[in-house]
């Protein structure tokens, strides 16, 4: 079997849309790669079909000129809560309605995609009076999407033990009938955690699709026992934020972060601190699970809603958090929201290089630190063509014009930007 033919494969209501955007051609001309070099990247099909040096290219189709933007693989968003996005602000209850759902899961979304996440997977509750409205409104953002960005649903049941627990096995059973791509759930607030944890592998060995638990890790026992039932699952276990980690003695989360290597079992972490299901702040330690082997990924978690008021969905932000308060590298930190976090979702892996997928993000800057510290204008390519730019102009009073301020030109008109002011 070729590697292409083991790569996911889009849904069957999302193939029209990509077979219409693999059908162009698009030249990146001019774009500074993070080893220094400055290439000229040529996209089709949805791939990156060659890379050389600066006018090397000639460009079949449009062209985009990077003059001045660090080209990178595109990152992705591993833990999202679509169904609660952007809720923070609400008045009164927030509503579940399918419409208020769908409408908060795409605006989430794009505002993600436009800082450079292409790939999303979005935990969604299902169970209690709402039912599977909220997954039925998330896959129909989902649909909504297409060409624009890919967004997987977590199905997540609260109950899936005891006599309450058969209509969420249930639930979800039928989740994953609907479209939900990954299973899923908080273990933590099940009466029979290990329960639960069982259940939800069984259904995902059923039907043969990943695990994602949401899952706080301040308990030794628990993990270890997680991880002798996830040992060898296939397509995978991920867990996350494991921000309890942190709070455990040094010995007992180095022997947890162990056994999860041992098992396959990726972490992702939250940067920014808990999300939805745990009112317990902080992040997962990343430098004791990078160290024991563990695959380690990073996400947002809680976009603007009753958990967290505040959020930007921006995978550099997490990378920046990584990098200033992980001790990561900025490589290392980068990583963790692209390489890491498509690993973690099971998408193919990006480099830029001919023959990977032509998911990409160019931001304004030289380097790799400079860009994660202040990155505001981008360029989004998602499957080979151009879906989302974001172009910042800061302008400072006349007076400033005496500091000799660097100046650069307007892409768009050629002209200067204007009297004291610089593009970001």
């Amino acid at each position: 079997m070729s590697a292409d033919s083991k790569q996911p494969q889009p849904p069957p209501d999302d193939r029209p849309a990509a077979a219409a955007a693999e059908a162009t051609s698009l030249l990146l001309s001019n774009a500074r790669l993070t080893d220094g070099r400055t290439v000229d990247v040529r996209l089709g099909g949805g791939r990156i079909e060659a890379v050389g040096t600066a006018g090397s290219l000639t460009a079949v189709g449009a062209r985009v000129d990077l003059a001045g933007y660090l080209l990178l693989p595109a990152p992705a968003e591993p833990h999202a809560h679509a169904d609660t996005a952007l809720t923070a602000d609400s008045p009164g209850p927030v509503s579940y309605a399918a419409e208020e759902v769908q409408r908060r899961a795409t605006e989430a979304a794009l505002l993600q995609l436009g800082h450079g996440a292409t790939a999303l997977r979005a935990h969604v509750r299902i169970g209690d009076v709402h039912g599977l409205g909220p997954l039925e409104a998330v896959l129909q953002a989902r649909r909504s999407l297409r060409g624009l960005a890919d967004l997987t649903a977590v199905a997540a049941p609260r109950l899936l033990t005891g006599a309450a627990g058969a209509d969420g096995l249930a639930m979800l059973r039928d989740a994953v009938k609907m479209g939900a791509g990954v299973v899923g759930g908080c273990p933590d607030l099940d009466p029979d955690p290990t329960g639960y944890v069982e259940a939800v592998l069984g259904v995902a060995a059923e039907h043969g699709c990943p695990v994602d638990l949401h899952i706080d890790g301040d308990d030794p026992a628990r993990l270890a026992r997680l991880a002798a039932m996830a040992g060898g699952l296939r397509p995978g276990v991920t867990i996350g934020p494991c921000a309890g980690l942190g709070r455990l003695p040094a010995e007992q989360a180095r022997r947890a972060a162990d056994q999860l290597a041992a098992a396959g079992v990726t972490v992702v972490c939250l940067p920014q601190g808990g999300c939805g299901a745990t009112e317990l702040r902080g992040a997962a330690p990343v430098r004791l699970l990078r160290a024991a082997g563990v695959r380690v990924a990073a996400g947002g978690g809680a976009l603007r809603d009753l958990s967290n008021p505040v959020g930007r969905g921006d995978p550099l932000e997490a990378a920046y958090l990584l990098a200033s308060l992980g001790g990561l590298g900025p490589q290392e930190a980068y990583g963790a929201v692209s390489t890491g976090a498509r690993a973690a979702m099971g998408l193919p892996e990006v480099r830029v290089e001919a023959g990977f997928p032509a998911e990409l993000l160019a931001v304004r800057g030289t380097r790799l630190a400079g860009v994660l510290s202040l990155a505001y204008s981008r360029i989004v390519v998602h499957r080979g063509r151009v879906v989302a730019r974001t172009s910042a102009v800061r302008e400072y009073c006349d007076s400033a014009a005496a500091l000799d301020l660097p100046r650069q030109a307007r892409p768009d008109s050629g002209g200067p930007a204007g009297p004291g002011a610089v593009r970001s």
